[in-house]
Order: C-alpha cells, then structure tokens, then sequence
C-alpha cells in the first residue's frame, strides 16, 4: 500500500509542475478548473484522513470556496501525501478490516473499512488527475504518463532487465 501511495506523490506533483505551464492569461477556465479538480481530490484526502484519525473536520463541502494558488495547492498535497505515505508504512494490515463510521459533507451516513479509504483516495487522485490531463492537452501540453507502470520502472530501473 505505500508504494500506491508514493505512486499518488510522484504523481501528484508531475501533474502541478504541469499545470503551472498552463498560461493563465490564454486558457483560464481550464486553469481554473484543473486547479479545482486537484484541490477537490486533495480535500477529500484531508475529510478522509480525518475519518482514519477519528477526527472531526472543517469541510462543508469536498472542494474549498476559494480556488488556491498552485503553490500553496503544492505545499498541501505535499503535506498530505507525506501523511499518507507514513500511514501506508505503518499500517498493520490486520486493520483492513476495521470499519470507519462517518458523515459525508452532504450529512449522509457512510461506513468504509480502513482498506476501502485507501483504494478509494487512490482510485479518486488516478479519476481526477485522468480529468486534468485532459485539460493540459486542450491547453497545448503534454498529459503525463500517469501510470503505476511508469512510476515503478523508473524508481526501480532494474525491472526492466529481469
């Protein structure tokens, strides 16, 4: 699981330096929008985290009011991405099973066990940053190569020869 998650970092922050290539000026509703998208995923991953810790949140909403400069968007993923990786690390398996109980923004009931959460915020990020790739292409730039594969075989440059 932590190598899904560093996967989701590696891949969260090709995606920022990406769109700060988007020219504000020439394509704003897609900048605007791309901004927005990754902001949602990254609320999400902060309403999520707070379940995993039994803790309350501030959110109302999965995105915020304010759409965020790509910096401080950055500084946030960055942090909670760390979070999560060290959650992945130190995760005892033998919690997959234990079930979370929580409110979504909406005020709906929801119920997931711990393993659910964590497919779900990569599931999410993969869905979201599919989206904002198709925004970079529609701005004139290259969409990553947001692929799991990609990210292991130049992290472990060796799979290639075996």
């Amino acid at each position: 699981m932590q190598n899904k998650f560093r996967y989701k970092a590696w891949a969260n922050e090709e995606l920022l330096e990406l769109i700060s290539q988007i020219n504000k000026e020439e394509h704003p509703e897609q900048w605007t929008m791309a901004v927005r998208l990754l902001n949602h995923t990254h609320v999400v991953d902060r309403i999520f985290i707070a379940h995993l810790q039994r803790e309350s949140h501030s959110y109302t909403a999965t995105n915020t009011q304010e759409t965020p400069t790509i910096a401080e968007l950055n500084a946030s993923i960055r942090g909670t991405d760390h979070w999560l990786i060290n959650f992945a690390s130190e995760f005892d398996r033998s919690q997959d099973n234990r079930i979370i109980n929580f409110m979504f923004t909406d005020s709906d009931r929801g119920s997931m066990s711990v393993r659910e959460i964590l497919d779900h915020l990569i599931i999410h990020g993969v869905y979201h940053r599919g989206n904002v790739g198709m925004l970079l292409t529609a701005c004139g730039i290259n969409r990553p190569g947001d692929t799991f594969t990609r990210f292991l075989h130049l992290n472990e440059p060796e799979r290639r020869s075996r």
